[in-house]
């Protein structure tokens, strides 16, 4: 009998059973797959890969702008594919090192919850005193776009070894606009389709109206409150047609729109755990309504995060121990889009806490980064923007340009620990740095702007 029985070994999973380990406990962590899940081999981690590898692409074409003379000779995606697998194996190897140093027995199968206290793999069955459910996500596609051929999710665009010439990307969120943002460095055509008001719906409007101006710049294509109809392949590519008329042509179509729980014929529901639309309802403990059964990762409703599931196993090992760890405010979790300009972001938007705290109660401010001596020796634009309530707090933090997601630390920090403007506009920033650009946002916000109107 086992303290912990995880099922599944992706971020969520491997944190429970590296901090259960740390604590003492006695713990077998279950994967089908690889150890690290989709966001060591399939998503976070090679998906960045790609975009450093662009932004490498980007720097030589426009070395000129700062005096260095070069050629930009084209992509080796053979090469990048190299690079790619080199960065994640480092970081399978030294996971596999901590998983065997905390003697957790890890049991490669798949698994499938038979009991409320057992999951069973190959036959073979694990017994647990306490059982966490980590299974992850998959990506989705709508009903009827099948995944074949030249139609093709994030999964099948890491292993091209090839760069298209013209792309067609379905969806403007995170996964959509990070891969157009690779495929334009490298020289690809773009469009992206998206059916909502703007690119990265769910970022404050000022940010998603700021990279749709850049994306323009960068001469990346997309169109807005457009929906899918259906889409036809060839040999001569994709031909993707759109409810209002169009039809939009390219070598492949990446299906963009989200990842759905990864849930299906696991178990969870037969052993009378609740769900909703495949995903697992837990309370703020991470609970499920099964006595000792808990759920972390992409299967609980809420952002689909490697970070998030990573905090929420440390949590559920650290309760299932004896501790009391704090409940996590998903408020709080920072979100960050690696597209070029990178996108950084925590807290509430300008109309969440407008629609929260009403709107005569809330300020913000925003501060250019044309004014950031850092910002213009990278040659990038963007903005900060501080979200407060009147006479109190700072409740949410976004930002763009390039290198911004190195900024979130201290965005989470002023949301999470409720910090005032006067606090900040305090705090002395380096010079020159882009984390001015916060203390510039913040001393605007305060009523003594120094580098802004």
């Amino acid at each position: 009998m086992y303290d912990i029985v995880i099922l599944g070994a992706g971020s969520g999973g491997y944190a429970t059973a590296l901090r259960g380990a740390q604590l003492g406990l006695k713990v077998a962590l279950i994967e089908g797959d690889k150890l690290g899940g989709t966001c060591l081999h399939r998503g976070c981690i090679p998906t960045k890969a790609y975009l450093h590898a662009a932004e490498v692409a980007d720097t030589v074409k426009e070395s000129e702008f700062f005096g260095v003379r070069s050629e930009f000779g084209g992509v080796d995606m053979n090469r990048v594919g190299e690079y790619r697998d080199t960065t994640v194996n480092q970081l399978y190897k030294g996971l596999q090192g901590l998983v065997k140093m905390r003697k957790i027995d890890l049991i490669n199968g798949w698994g499938k919850l038979t009991a409320k206290d057992t999951v069973t793999v190959d036959g073979k069955e694990y017994r647990g005193k306490n059982i966490v459910l980590a299974s992850g996500s998959y990506s989705k596609t709508i009903p009827g776009l099948n995944i074949e051929g030249r139609v093709i999710t994030s999964e099948q665009a890491l292993q091209m070894d090839w760069v298209p010439s013209k792309a067609i990307v379905l969806g403007g969120g995170v996964i959509g606009v990070e891969f157009a943002s690779v495929w334009a460095s490298f020289g690809t055509d773009v469009t992206i389709i998206e059916g909502l008001d703007h690119l990265v719906p769910n970022e404050d409007e000022a940010i998603s109206k700021n990279l749709e101006r850049q994306f323009r710049k960068r001469k990346i294509n997309f169109k807005t409150k457009t929906m899918f109809e259906s889409v036809s392949q060839d040999d001569s590519g994709v031909h993707v047609k759109t409810n209002d008329g169009n039809t939009y042509d390219g070598d492949i179509l990446l299906v963009a729109i989200g990842r759905g729980p990864a849930t299906a014929n696991l178990g969870y529901e037969e052993q009378g755990i609740e769900m909703d639309r495949g995903f697992v309802l837990t309370n703020e403990q991470l609970q499920t309504n099964v006595e000792n059964v808990y759920a972390v990762g992409d299967i609980v409703p809420g952002l689909q995060l490697a970070h998030r599931g990573f905090l929420q196993g440390i949590y559920v090992a650290e309760k299932i121990a004896g501790l009391d760890p704090q409940p996590i405010v998903e408020s709080g979790i920072p979100r960050v889009t690696f597209c070029e300009p990178e996108i950084a972001s925590v807290g509430l938007t300008q109309k969440q806490a407008e629609e929260q705290y009403g709107k005569d109660k809330i300020k913000t401010q925003e501060f250019n980064l044309a004014g950031n001596g850092k910002s213009q020796i990278l040659n990038t634009q963007g903005l900060v923007k501080l979200v407060a309530i009147e006479d109190g707090p700072i409740v949410g933090f976004h930002a763009i340009g390039a290198r911004m997601g190195e900024q979130i630390g201290e965005g989470q920090l002023l949301v999470n620990w409720e910090a005032y403007a006067e606090d900040v506009a305090s705090i002395i920033h380096a010079h020159p740095t882009q984390n001015e650009a916060i203390g510039e946002a913040a001393l605007a916000l305060a009523g003594k702007p120094l580098h802004s109107a």
